[in-house]
């Protein structure tokens, strides 16, 4: 077997016991026995348990980060992107359990570096979110008329939402992504709506 498909086959298996069981509990005994390896050939290919849990990590967040952009179409309209980016974002999840489980609560919880980088991850994918919100500002004024500050703590807001969204309806909710994405385009596009015309709330 080529050494890339080896690579691949140990990382699945690597996958779904850390997804299932976390980075501490999972043991390099469990991933050797599911890829169908010896475990000294795992480390061989892949160094230490902590450069396994990292490599699925980066992987993961890779292809979540790839699924959300190539979800998104440039020359649609700025709510339909916001829609197609969530929903993206929602579908890969779902189809992607264990990607998920790592990256959203067994890396955050693991300690350094690991971390570090699932926080890069966040910060591409809320980079991404801000640039939607500001270009739906720019559409909706000419100029942007959301202060920097303001859109990068709106495109915060919309991507924690998303996160705990995703692990609810990933969870026994049974809700499928087209409907978690229209969950949170109901609560968040008609209030950014509002905001990109000028009318915003305050206390009275």
């Amino acid at each position: 077997m080529p050494r890339a498909e080896r690579e691949r086959q140990m990382m699945d298996a690597a996958l779904r016991v850390f997804g299932s069981r976390g980075y501490r509990a999972a043991s390099m005994d469990e991933i050797a026995e599911l890829a169908g390896v010896s475990k000294p050939l795992v480390y061989l290919y892949l160094n230490s348990k902590e450069d396994l849990f990292t490599a699925c990590i980066r992987r993961e967040a890779a292809a979540l980060i790839g699924a959300v952009r190539g979800g998104v179409d440039s020359a649609r309209p700025v709510d339909r992107r916001l829609w197609d980016g969530l929903t993206a974002f929602f579908t890969h999840t779902a189809e992607h359990p264990d990607g998920w489980a790592v990256l959203h609560n067994h890396a955050r919880s693991g300690g350094e570096p690991f971390v570090a980088e699932v926080t890069a991850m966040r910060e591409e994918i809320v980079a991404f979110v801000t640039s939607l919100v500001a270009v739906a500002a720019r559409e909706a004024h000419g100029t942007p008329d959301l202060a920097e500050r303001e859109v990068a703590g709106l495109a915060q807001a919309l991507v924690g939402a998303a996160e705990s969204l995703a692990g609810w309806a990933n969870g026994d909710a049974g809700v499928s992504a087209c409907e978690a994405a229209a969950t949170l385009m109901n609560f968040a596009w008609s209030g950014l709506g509002d905001l990109m015309n000028g009318r915003r709330w305050s206390p009275r």
